[in-house]
Formats: structure tokens, sequence, C-alpha cells
């Protein structure tokens, strides 16, 4: 109970800000700007189950209380009051997780990043069935999905490919389940290309990055060098007439976003300035998370991207993510989109951690 008493403040602080977005949401002149009423949305879906949470707890304690001053005249209220009372402390753990400090990206849409690593081919094929696996999950998921870029190789798998990927209504982020996902998945398994039947490892870098809106970040044209050139093909071979594909280079930090998926260079220049902002965006996070407290960076959960985070072991249709020694023999299920078992897994170690910090400090 310590705890709850001790956020009792924040929780003050959101039940006005939510009276607040709730009163602004229900102002016709808002919706006008889509970007602000697209916010206010996202941040009012955020607030709204600590709200509840909230209301519950109080409602629950007010009904073991008239429980319990009933219980003299009846005894049948005595047994109603306990089944209340346990209720009272799992409430409390529940609003004492939501009021924890949330990640600053979790409401935003994602831009997923998949590159073929080692293993040459066979890396490239997996890198394939990583995509079909995000896809697929999107799907599960209500969210809509757009393939930015792809490179392709000879034999069908997939060099490099980005992804957006975008919620439809702001109760299901994106970034919230997906931010687990950056990092080195391995694969071992034997490879389409061997003859010999013997087992390789090969592995796929994943990046997750929120996408970026205008106002998280301030792109001045002057400081980008953009180049066009032709589209090339798996091979090498140009698959385009006309200078379609776009480089774009930010200069001050040395950022290169390459684009060639679409025909029209105009689409292709935007899709670039879309990974580009995104990129900026979280090159500029880290710098403030390196910046922050011990405390701070804690609650900034980004994955080191050079770690091995998670193992695809087809002969034992086995997945282990080695962050939280989850383990599960369902392989061909995940892969086909089935990934709510290993991202809760994770996100249960995230605000385990988080709740000992806050119990530390």
């Amino acid at each position: 109970m310590a705890q709850v008493v001790q956020g009792a403040g924040t929780l003050a602080q959101v039940l006005v800000e939510y009276a607040e977005t709730e009163k602004a949401l229900s102002d016709p002149a808002v919706h006008a700007d889509q970007s602000v009423a697209k916010r206010l949305g996202r941040r009012y879906a955020q607030l709204a189950p600590i709200v509840g949470c909230a209301r519950e707890l109080e409602r629950v304690r007010g009904d073991e209380q008239a429980a319990r001053d009933m219980a003299g005249e009846d005894a049948a209220f005595a047994a109603e009051a306990e089944e209340l009372a346990a209720r009272i402390p799992e409430l409390e753990n529940r609003l004492r997780e939501l009021l924890l400090p949330k990640d600053p990206n979790d409401l935003k849409d994602v831009l997923l990043e998949i590159k073929a690593g080692e293993g040459g081919d066979e890396s490239a094929l997996f890198a394939g069935d990583l995509l079909r696996m995000y896809l697929r999950y999107a799907e599960r998921q209500g969210w809509i999905t757009e393939i930015l870029d792809d490179e392709e190789t000879d034999l069908g798998g997939h060099k490099s490919v980005t992804v957006a990927v975008r919620a439809r209504n702001p109760e299901t982020p994106v970034w919230q389940k997906l931010k687990y996902e950056g990092g080195v998945h391995r694969v071992q398994r034997v490879p389409v290309t061997e003859s010999q039947g013997r087992i390789h490892t090969s592995a796929a870098g994943v990046l997750v990055l929120p996408e970026a809106e205008d106002v998280d970040v301030d792109i001045d044209m002057n400081d980008l060098r953009i180049d066009v050139y032709r589209s090339s093909g798996p091979g090498g071979q140009s698959v385009n007439t006309t200078d379609s594909a776009v480089r774009i280079t930010h200069v001050p930090t040395g950022t290169v976003v390459a684009m060639q998926n679409e025909k029209s260079q105009l689409q292709n220049r935007e899709a670039a300035l879309r990974v580009l902002r995104a990129r900026l965006l979280a090159h500029a996070q880290e710098q403030a998370a390196e910046a922050a407290s011990d405390a701070r960076r804690s609650q900034v959960r980004t994955v080191d991207r050079s770690e091995r985070v998670r193992t695809y072991n087809f002969a034992e249709n086995r997945i282990a993510d080695h962050r939280v020694n989850f383990k599960a023999y369902n392989l061909d299920q995940v892969l086909d989109g089935a990934l709510d078992d290993v991202i809760e897994a994770l996100t249960k170690a995230d605000t385990e951690a988080a709740l000992a910090g806050n119990t530390e400090h």
C-alpha cells in the first residue's frame, strides 16, 4: 500500500490530465488538425487504463467497507467483505504497474528493418522468414504494414527490407509490442543450399525504430545531400531505366538512407525521409539516455543491437530468447506470427525490473 500512497501525487496528475484530454477530444475544433487529434487520442488511450483501475480500486474499497458495516446484521456480508478485501492488493499492484514511468515512444508507429547477416544466401532466406513472421504478427494485431524498400536476392531471400507498421487505433500501439525485437536473430537449420544435410548457423539483424512525426524531428533541408541513381535488382542488374532510386545523407550526423522500391523518385524520396526522421529520433534519444542517470536509462528500454537476442532452432522446433531465458517448442507457430508469449515474457521482465528500481529508490 505504501507504494500506491507514494504514487498518489502522480495519480492525481493523471486524473487531471485525463479529464482535460477527454474535454479536448470532445471539442470539434481539435479534430480540424488531425495530427493534434491523433496525439490526444493516443494519450487518452494511454491514460484510460490507469483511470479505470483507480476507479475500480476506489469502488472495491467502498464496497468492502460497506460489506463490513453490514456484517454485524447479516453474516453473509462477512464472506463478501473478505472476497472484496482479497481483490484490493491485486488492484493496488496493477495500479502500481500502470503508474510506472512510460516509454515516451510506446504509442508510436514503427519502422522495422531486417538485414541479412552472417550466412550468405541462407541468412537472406532467414531474413525473409522473419519478414513473414512480423507481417503475420501485424495482421493478427490488426496493424497496417507497408514495405518501403526491399532488396531481394536471386534465391528469393531478402538482403535488406524496411517495413512501416502502423496501428489502426490507439488501443493497439505498435512500438509497445515490437520494441523488444531489435537485435541479432540467429537461426540453426539445414539450409536449402546444403547438400550434405548439415545444420548451419546464420543470423539476421532486426532494427526497430519509432516512426518520427514532424514535431519530433526538425530536419533542415540544407543539411541533406540527395543523390539519385538507377534502381538495381538481384545480381545487380538494372530494373529501371530512369534515375528513380534516392540516397539521402544527413551531413551533420553522417546518417545515410537509400530507397529504390518505388518507380517514382518522389515516392522513394518521401520514404527515405521517413526512415531518416526515425533514425535521427532514435539517435537523439540514445544520446539523451547516455547523458542521463542510471535510473533514467532503466526507463528507456533500448536493446543493444549487437546483442544476440534470440535463437530459432528448426531441428527441435524451438525458440529461445536469451534475455529472459524464454524457451518454447512451437517455432512453426511463432514463424506464423504467434509472438504473443515471447513478447509477454519480455514485457513482464521489463515491468518487474522497473518496479524493482522504483522500490530501491
